[in-house]
């Protein structure tokens, strides 16, 4: 199984048990702001929409979300958000491609290489890593009661490219610029969409294992904790039970 594709599901599952609400709620009022910036209505702005859907699935209120749109239009005051990304290699060479939202590039390029450094891993030049990767969207089915031909059959009508099994979902790999028609059609099937949005894939795999595995996932999950890194890519390839023993 593909790495980008075992952390963003592990992600998502561990993100709606999380009991540190107040931290995903601000990496998701981050996220919004930074979308509306291209227009505060969604029916007009599907980026802004996808990251609205994502934060109602995380139980985000809608409060937060009206205030994050009012941000990031600008009719309401807040430090200035920029968008960007770092690269690096995680322990064992593994290759780490992250999306950051800040406001303050050098206090998070600071920050972030004292976590690299830590955990055995080297924070990289941009281009170092990001050429093993290529951005795709993604739709999230969860699994219960779906029928995987039938998904497969369907999602391949409406356009997708690709399908795969997680744990208790199946990802839906798009052209990016397909990701909203395939939603929809997915959803005029009936099938449960959890979240849909934009991902990086890759076919440059490393496999990782034994205790490796335990130093890639606290490296992870310390990326995973600042608040300004909002997605974590990476190529790793690990058995699903043994990222389990290690991520639990």
């Amino acid at each position: 199984m593909a790495g980008h594709s075992q952390w963003a599901n592990r992600k998502h599952r561990k993100a709606r048990q999380d009991a540190r609400k107040g931290k995903i709620f601000s990496k998701m009022a981050r996220k919004i702001a930074v979308a509306a910036r291209k227009g505060g209505d969604p029916e007009k702005n599907s980026e802004l929409k996808m990251a609205i859907d994502e934060a109602r699935s995380l139980s985000v209120p809608n409060d937060n979300i009206e205030r994050a749109i009012l941000r990031g239009t600008g009719q309401l005051e807040g430090s200035q958000l920029e968008e960007f990304q770092y690269e690096g290699y995680a322990p064992g060479g593994v290759a780490v491609l992250l999306e950051i939202v800040s406001d303050n590039r050098n206090r998070t390029a600071s920050e972030l290489r004292y976590i690299f450094s830590k955990y055995g891993g080297k924070l990289g030049e941009s281009g170092c890593v990001a050429w093993m990767f290529n951005r795709k969207g993604r739709v999230l089915i969860g699994a219960d009661g779906v029928d995987e031909e039938d998904l497969f059959l369907d999602a391949a009508e409406g356009g997708a490219e690709d399908l795969e099994r997680l744990n208790g979902s199946y990802e839906v790999i798009t052209a990016p610029s397909d990701v909203i028609d395939v939603r929809r059609a997915l959803e005029t099937y009936g099938y449960p969409v959890e979240t849909a949005g934009f991902t990086f894939i890759t076919d440059h795999r490393i496999r990782v294992e034994g205790d490796s595995v335990r130093n890639l996932v606290r490296f992870l999950d310390a990326l995973e904790d600042h608040d300004d890194v909002q997605e974590i890519y990476a190529n790793f390839d690990v058995d699903e039970e043994e990222l389990d023993k290690y991520a639990g």
